[in-house]
């Protein structure tokens, strides 16, 4: 189910290690992700279709807002280890590692970017009709 635990277990994944003090930022990205899904869907869960996504999602808010209020914070985050290119659909994204073209920080916003708008088209997919 898709919960703080998982959400720490991807950052992880990217090579951010959580600290205690990231509990409720954690938490709110968390709620933040679910109100978001559960109003774009009209539904009252979380389909289990769209956890990943949701996962990803949290994900997403939580590295934006160590981006905005702590940045020191992400200087450990291994973006050359989390992704070098991206298809979706027609759309392709390429993270210019080693390459020079992009900066760390704009490497950053655009997998931040990813991770929170990618797969929104998925929603489509357990959307309810609201009367």
């Amino acid at each position: 189910m898709f919960g703080v635990e998982i959400v720490k277990k991807r950052l992880l994944s990217f090579g951010y290690e959580t600290k205690a003090d990231d509990e409720s930022a954690l938490v709110f990205c968390v709620e933040k992700t679910r109100n978001t899904i559960k109003n774009e869907t009209n539904r009252k869960d979380i389909p289990e279709g769209l956890e990943q996504v949701a996962v990803d999602m949290a994900v997403g808010e939580f590295l934006l807002s160590k981006k905005t209020f702590a940045p020191a914070d992400l200087e450990g985050l291994d973006l050359n280890y989390a992704v070098k290119q991206i298809q979706t659909g027609d759309t392709n994204t390429v993270f210019a590692i080693g390459d020079g073209n992009m900066t760390p920080e704009q490497r950053l916003t655009s997998f931040i970017n990813h991770l929170l708008t990618s797969r929104r088209a998925e929603f489509n997919s357990f959307r309810k009709i609201r009367w």
